[in-house]
């Protein structure tokens, strides 16, 4: 479990140090995974160095790397980030070793698509590839899922896995996360939610195998647990394993709460250290509702594993605010706070949010911004994040003159 090694309880908890194994992170913003659609042939390259760098000057304790294919099926998408050839191994190091210079502790998310495989990225809403998409260099490929069951009625139908599917995936995984070692990583987290493949094999909406895989729920669990004590395995003991899992199915989807719980308690007893919260990814024709999409709307499912499972938890989904990330930690509804497209839009959201809150050192920012911060608040006399006209008139040298309106 996280350990609060905070130097005084007057300090918002968000802004804490928290141990977990023998990594500390500066503090509890977790940069959730955000998936780029810019890597070739599952190779980092400057845009994810910029993207994942600005999140590090931003103040950060915990920057991920966006999902990261443990083989090339693996992938949604040919832009898909991957981890399936040590060739991968030098450009991630080059991005973590920066973010490391900076005070970050970098972290990688592994995952296999299944059958949301062999489509096309996010910008065209991921529509699967044809054979008129081979003529530019798209070729559609052979997804594979628990059952022949396909994403959608547009999407090809999958290939159920055999059993040498399923050792070669558990291989991937496990190679992987030797590779993140030797990459310079510090955390790992299973993508198991949004109905990718560990979540088709946990939901009877996408499971149904009549062999050990499928039927009951325990049966159900084996994959993902096999791959989570697959990567324990192969991943330094000392440092924390992460599991993503979709505490529930989307519309009309089978999976729920109850269940996660219980996947969360054997999760933890494969020595997975934080269960991330999130949900949806899989819809049928049953009678579970969607998730409504409010303001911490998964904090709740936070909460519930972290005390009915006994396992540390990360609080996700429309999470915007310093105070409200604030009250999820105080209250011990979760362990670390994970921000996502909030990040994308306002990328110094934790210097911006620890300023808002009290903390007036710019201690997160690097000491070529946070001087220059430093000196201009002494210069103006000001709150930077509170101006007024008054405020406006010194920074722009028009205090004390006549201004003509316009």
């Amino acid at each position: 479990m996280p350990q609060d090694i905070a130097s005084g309880a007057e300090r918002p908890l968000l802004f804490t140090p928290i141990k977990l194994g023998s990594v500390v992170a500066r503090n509890r913003i977790v940069a959730s995974p955000m998936c780029q659609y810019a890597s070739v042939d599952g190779a980092p390259n400057d845009w994810q160095l910029v993207h994942l760098g600005r999140l590090a000057v931003g103040g950060c304790g915990i920057v991920f790397g966006e999902e990261s294919a443990v083989e090339a099926r693996g992938r949604k998408t040919y832009t898909c980030a991957g981890f399936w050839d040590d060739a991968h191994i030098a450009p991630f190091k080059r991005i973590n070793d920066f973010l490391v210079a900076y005070g970050v502790t970098p972290a990688i998310q592994f995952g296999h698509s299944g059958r949301k495989g062999s489509c096309h990225d996010a910008i065209r809403d991921w529509k699967p590839l044809t054979a008129e998409d081979a003529k530019d260099g798209f070729e559609p490929w052979q997804a594979i899922a628990p059952s022949a069951i396909p994403q959608t009625p547009a999407h090809p139908v999958p290939r159920a896995m055999t059993q040498t599917d399923i050792d070669d995936v558990l291989e991937a995984f496990r190679a992987a996360a030797v590779r993140a070692v030797k990459a310079g990583y510090e955390i790992v987290e299973i993508h198991g939610a949004h109905g990718y493949l560990l979540h088709q094999f946990l939901s009877p909406i996408t499971n149904q195998r009549d062999d050990s895989y499928g039927g009951s729920r325990e049966n159900r669990m084996r994959f993902p647990l096999d791959v989570a004590s697959a990567v324990r395995a192969a991943w330094p003991s000392d440092k924390p394993l992460f599991y993503r899992l979709s505490a529930v199915d989307g519309q009309g989807g089978e999976w729920n709460i109850e269940d996660s719980i219980a996947l969360a308690r054997a999760l933890k007893d494969c020595g997975v250290d934080v269960v991330d919260c999130s949900s949806g990814g899989i819809v049928g024709s049953a009678s579970m509702s969607t998730v409504p999409r409010l303001p911490a709307f998964q904090v709740p499912f936070a909460e519930r594993i972290k005390h009915e499972a006994g396992v540390a938890t990360m609080a996700v989904g429309m999470i915007t605010e310093g105070e409200q990330a604030e009250a999820i930690l105080r209250s011990g509804r979760a362990d670390l706070i994970a921000i996502a497209r909030e990040l994308m839009w306002y990328a110094d959201w934790p210097a911006h949010m620890a300023k808002k809150m009290g903390i007036d050192d710019y201690h997160m920012m690097p000491e070529r911004y946070a001087h220059r911060l430093k000196l201009r608040d002494r210069q103006a006399g000001m709150e930077i994040n509170q101006p007024t006209p008054e405020n406006y008139a010194v920074l722009s040298g028009l205090a004390g003159k006549e201004v003509e309106p316009l």
